[in-house]
């Protein structure tokens, strides 16, 4: 189901401007830190796909200060609730560093995006199972995407993956043993694991925290070349 577009949402949009990324290729293509202020020049940066309302990229820019945080959403509709997010935390928490911006795309186009290596991480969280027959090419963890995620990954970056969904799960864990990645931990119940200390949740994942639903997790790395 499409949604709806929000009531005043160019407007909204406009009015965090400063953390929007309108086309990403003339401004990361060729120097990844040129959107951000010159003293995060050299840190880690790290790519959240598919960031919904924005509270996990949100969370871990404050969470992580030194590294710099990249978070594309394909709705315009949503990412306005990511933007506004962002901007209250800033107002509300000023000495936190200027270190996330957020991008209205599509996962397919990264490589255009971003140079190859240059990320050191990338997050996948709750991404759409496109449960339909037919439909597995369309999921983020299909052996094309793995493909662009390599390239722009640096040698030793890391795949993070969440889902609820079994199937998706099996499914990436399918794809990684055929792409340039070696799945490095995995769990049937992140919540329950030894990988729980520090995991920053998505708000669909305290939702399903709160009903008992277990979470699937992996990290894969980038293979040395």
């Amino acid at each position: 189901m499409r949604m709806r577009k929000k009531k005043n949402s160019d407007a909204r949009i406009a009015r965090c401007a400063e953390y929007l990324i309108k086309d990403a290729s003339l401004v990361t293509a060729s120097d990844v830190y040129a959107p951000f202020p010159d003293e995060m020049r050299g840190a880690r940066v790290y790519l959240e796909l598919g960031c919904g309302k924005g509270g996990f990229i949100c969370d871990m820019a404050k969470s992580h200060p030194e590294n710099v945080y990249y978070a594309v959403e394909r709705v315009d509709s949503v990412i306005l609730f990511a933007l506004e997010k962002r901007k209250a935390q800033m107002e509300s928490s000023p000495e936190l560093p200027d270190n996330v911006r957020f991008m209205i795309g599509n996962a397919a186009d990264v490589c255009e995006w971003f140079p190859s290596g240059s990320l050191s991480g990338i997050y996948l969280n709750f991404s759409d199972p496109w449960p339909k027959k037919g439909y597995y090419k369309r999921r983020m963890t299909y052996r094309d995407f793995l493909a662009r995620y390599a390239q722009v990954l640096a040698d030793g970056g890391e795949l993070r993956v969440k889902t609820d969904n079994v199937t998706l799960f099996d499914f990436t864990l399918a794809e990684l043993g055929e792409s340039p990645f070696t799945v490095a931990w995995q769990t049937r119940d992140l919540h329950g694991s030894e990988y729980a200390d520090g995991n920053i949740m998505t708000e669909y994942e305290r939702r399903f925290a709160a009903d008992g639903v277990k979470i699937n997790a992996l990290c894969a790395v980038k293979e040395r070349k």
